[in-house]
């Protein structure tokens, strides 16, 4: 049986979690928002770094990984070998952003002690971490090319987004 301070931590990790992990979600909307139209047409890497950004967020976010796929809409997937040939619209990769936003939500929402020991295994067995460690090793893989958008941005336009420090979404995890 759990200890009322082992819930009070578990609560806390996973509001801690929920706001860090939201606030590089939202550094890479700022990203992906900041960059002007003739840059994001003009060169692949922006939208290719964006989607692969996505499509990770995504699949790390997905229980069962085995099987995965992005939604329908996008036809490439980035466990092959060749680069996609398109450009992908920003109104498609914000609604991509969108919808991997409401899975983290639900995500960790439903979140507890239980869920956050099963294992996330992928196809080839080569990651097997539990869905508390994908979580934080997704985190790090969103913020990691949310820095390489960011230094993309730097070195076309001289700017980039700010630091978010928290998710603006309170999850009110403490019931």
């Amino acid at each position: 049986m759990k200890t009322d301070m082992e819930s009070t931590i578990f609560r806390t990790l996973k509001n801690s979690i929920w706001s860090q992990f939201g606030a590089s979600m939202d550094m890479l909307e700022n990203a992906i928002e900041a960059c002007p139209e003739q840059i994001w047409q003009g060169e692949k890497a922006f939208s290719h770094q964006a989607f692969h950004t996505l499509f990770f967020l995504d699949y790390y976010l997905t229980l069962k990984p085995v099987g995965f796929a992005p939604p329908s809409n996008f036809t490439y997937s980035e466990f092959g070998e060749e680069p996609p040939v398109e450009i992908f619209s920003k109104v498609e990769i914000l609604d991509y952003l969108l919808f991997c936003k409401s899975k983290f939500e639900k995500l960790l929402s439903e979140l507890n002690e239980n869920l956050a020991e099963i294992r996330w295994i992928n196809e080839s067995k080569t990651m097997d971490y539990s869905i508390l460690e994908i979580l934080l090793y997704n985190l790090r893989h969103v913020q990691h090319h949310v820095g390489q958008l960011n230094l993309m941005l730097r070195q076309q336009i001289d700017d980039s987004p700010r630091w978010v420090y928290r998710y603006g979404i309170d999850p009110n995890f403490n019931s």
